[in-house]
């Protein structure tokens, strides 16, 4: 597999590019608040085998599933309870994670089994673009190695994950 670097701010494909990736089951490194992560759709459960494969993490260790507006928390919540969106409204997009019980569309390899997802709504305006682009929320761990220092440029992305995403 070739690994492709892609640079949206040069290249106005990329982010559409970027998009058909995830919407095909493929991988993707995407920068969130402080780190990039490892994206594929988070209803792909193939596909996040993989990203959990090419950590090298452990399948009980659920994944956080980013999404780029409050619709699509009704992909992925049974209920929204009202203090849960109060909080997303006023802390997202950013770093704020809510974990809350998931809908049963929600493959359990994303959840790592458990009955719950965590979701946060990235503060990346490219990573919301591509999300946008894929139709669907993607399930994004930080992109390192499992035990390795978290990856925080592209650059670090591609050391860890060339002929991998």
């Amino acid at each position: 597999m070739k690994t492709v670097l892609f640079h949206p701010e040069k290249d106005h494909t990329a982010i559409q590019e970027a998009a058909a990736i995830i919407r095909h089951g493929g991988l993707l490194g995407i920068p969130t608040e402080t780190v990039y992560g490892l994206a594929c759709s988070a209803f792909r459960p193939a596909a996040v085998s993989r990203v959990l494969a090419a950590q090298g993490r452990p399948s009980a260790n659920p994944l956080i599933v980013h999404i780029c507006e409050l619709s699509q928390l009704s992909l992925l919540w049974a209920e929204i309870p009202p203090e849960a969106l109060r909080l997303a409204e006023a802390f997202w997009p950013g770093p704020l994670t809510i974990v809350l019980p998931a809908k049963s569309c929600v493959p359990s390899t994303t959840r790592a089994g458990l009955p719950t997802v965590a979701v946060r709504c990235p503060d990346s305006e490219i990573t919301r673009k591509i999300i946008a682009l894929a139709g669907v929320p993607v399930a994004a761990p930080s992109a390192n190695i499992s035990g390795k220092p978290s990856t925080t440029t592209a650059a670090h992305v591609l050391h860890d994950h060339d002929g991998k995403i």
